[in-house]
């Protein structure tokens, strides 16, 4: 599963200009240069993540080596960098790994919520949330 971290929103303009001769009659410079729409374009930073690939650790190799070949289609210089998340959630493996154990940490579409202490008692059965078993 592919994440696009940037879209083409930004609208590129040209101001169309004359070229033949007597054209200098026809324009009026820069005059009312709002130009007609060419094309779009996505305003990128530097260190700026362009693409995020989340796939299972047996299947990391093709992952990488797909991006190794799509990195030649981007103008520039682009990085590969393995992260030290969990999918797309903000967790580290091993703190995801220890909470997902805990059942301190509940699904939430491609990401995952903490479940904290407030809320109804119902919510907070033992073995459930932060609350440890009776007997």
């Amino acid at each position: 599963m592919g994440k696009i971290r940037v879209h083409p929103f930004h609208v590129l303009r040209i101001n169309m200009m004359l070229s033949c001769a007597g054209a200098d009659r026809l324009q009026t410079g820069m005059r009312g240069a709002f130009g007609k729409p060419q094309g779009t374009y996505a305003r990128v930073a530097i260190g700026q993540v362009l693409l995020s690939v989340r796939c299972k650790d047996s299947n990391s190799h093709h992952a990488h080596e797909a991006l190794r070949r799509a990195k030649f289609k981007f103008p520039g210089c682009q990085k590969i960098i393995v992260s030290r998340k969990w999918g797309f959630t903000k967790f580290n493996r091993t703190d995801y790994l220890k909470l997902k154990a805990e059942n301190k940490i509940m699904p939430d579409g491609v990401n995952a919520k903490l479940l904290g202490c407030h809320g109804p008692l119902a919510n907070h059965q033992p073995g459930r949330a932060f609350l440890p078993e009776t007997a």
